[in-house]
């Protein structure tokens, strides 16, 4: 049995909204058994685009019954049927989660006409509702009402069957619906060609623009989890409705996929990435020279085109990495913005401070001190590479971290040396680096640090 439906709502997830007018039309495959329509009077007001859009207006709902009255007919009607739409997924999102609210579950199997009619009549070059009867020549009535289009969704359901729809719909049933979970717009075969293996996979809108980007240990099943729920809020419909096709880039290794994630975020920024979008402070230790000639070390917030000397994540970090720097090298707190009142120097009190804020130690002397400062800095800021599995077993992937930073990553073949650090960059492709990057690797040495080969520089 199956269960033709469409409604009309408030907006469009369901979440925040609700349903204005619903039709179910049941069908045995052959006929019409039993049709149902009714208004439905919402609790949320009904946008004036709404309005005009369907022609329900608020006086039009005013005394129709509220859903819960309607959920117990409803819930009669879809109980043991496929559950039927043109995009199944917004209708049937809706409705189950208005039924639950009611107190009804709804578990049923879905079919999609989109997806169906895409498989009957591939290549049309548009499968909305209006664009497929005109294309069909079945006639549609009170478009944007509930009733005219669930009957026009169900001539076009039995025009598909007449052109040999019959077989999917059985394969699809047979399968329980895995496929009519996936977004309308997103072919299957986007699904089965990813391989089982780690990798950075692209969702694109119509367009082709990249509108989400992940990572995965195994990308087949990471991107067939995205479609196992279809909830309710407007986020998660929204993304789904945005999805026309997937690309993938394969990885040697899970590591390397959270890498070329981060990266391709930062290159992208797709609309329906949002975690490492969002802000973190982070600090990074600068040298700049003031307008006498001494060098100076200073803690700021991490700048776009400037590169630090060694970056914090908490501004703490830095001021205790500086006061070791002031106490081992006799530097100047005032010249490194440690002591920033205009009282005089407490280095000078206490004897660490050598003069330089008062101009009474010569240039060269003090900025000698800074330099052995920063090559002490460097030497805690190490060179070594990750190396782990490749693609295939002629070959091995590295990931290369050069004084503490990411230079990049790539695939080394398995009888070549990595111990020479300027022939290894050959092999590898340059990426932009940020914190989060670095602390992907500095943990995944930690727990793995037989998969790193450290260099001396």
């Amino acid at each position: 049995m199956y269960a033709i439906v469409d409604i009309e709502t408030t907006g469009g997830y369901a979440a925040n909204n609700d349903i204005t007018e619903v039709a179910i039309v049941l069908h045995d495959g052959e006929k019409v058994l039993n049709r149902f329509e009714s208004l439905v009077k919402p609790v949320v007001a009904i946008p004036y685009y709404i309005e005009s859009l369907t022609g329900i207006t608020a006086e039009m709902v005013a005394d129709a019954p509220p859903f819960g009255e309607v959920a117990p007919v409803i819930h009669d009607l879809l109980k043991d049927t496929v559950f039927i739409a043109h995009n199944v997924n917004f209708d049937y999102s809706f409705l189950k989660h208005h039924l639950s609210q009611a107190g009804y579950e709804l578990e049923n199997q879905k079919l999609c006409t989109v997806r169906l009619t895409r498989k009957v009549f591939p290549g049309l070059p548009s499968y909305s509702l209006g664009n497929l009867c005109r294309h069909f020549s079945i006639g549609i009535e009170n478009r944007h009402r509930a009733g005219g289009d669930v009957d026009a969704t169900v001539r076009l359901f039995e025009h598909l069957l007449i052109n040999g729809a019959l077989p999917h719909i059985q394969q699809t049933v047979k399968k329980r619906g895995a496929e009519q979970s996936l977004p309308p717009h997103l072919p299957k075969e986007d699904i089965e060609q990813l391989p089982y293996t780690p990798g950075v996979y692209y969702f694109h809108d119509q367009k082709g623009k990249v509108i989400y980007v992940g990572k995965a240990k195994n990308l087949k099943y990471r991107v067939k989890s995205h479609f196992t729920h279809n909830g309710a809020g407007r986020q998660r419909q929204d993304f789904l409705r945005n999805i026309f096709n997937i690309t993938y880039e394969p990885c040697g290794t899970e590591l390397m996929a959270f890498i070329l994630e981060s990266i391709e975020i930062k290159r992208l920024w797709p609309a329906f990435n949002y975690s490492q979008k969002r802000f973190s402070p982070a600090y990074g230790l600068y040298l700049y020279e003031d307008r006498s000639g001494y060098q100076r070390l200073a803690i700021d917030k991490k700048k776009k085109h400037l590169q630090p000397l060694y970056t914090f994540n908490l501004l703490i970090e830095g001021h205790r990495l500086m006061r070791k720097l002031i106490a081992q090298f006799s530097l100047c707190s005032k010249l490194c913005f440690m002591q920033t009142d205009h009282e005089p120097c407490v280095g000078l009190q206490e004897g660490t401070c050598l003069g330089a804020c008062e101009h009474r130690e010569p240039v060269d002397e003090y900025n000698a001190r800074v330099q052995a400062a920063i090559a002490y800095l460097e030497q805690l800021l190490p060179s070594f590479a990750v190396v782990d599995e490749g693609h295939q077993s002629s070959e091995q992937s590295c990931i290369l971290v050069e004084k503490g930073r990411f230079y990049g990553m790539g695939y080394v073949p398995t009888d070549h040396s990595i111990a020479d650090l300027d022939s290894l960059k050959a092999h590898l492709k340059r990426y932009p680096e940020n914190d989060y990057i670095r602390g992907l690797i500095y943990q995944y040495v930690e727990r793995y640090p037989q998969k790193k080969l450290a260099f001396e520089c």
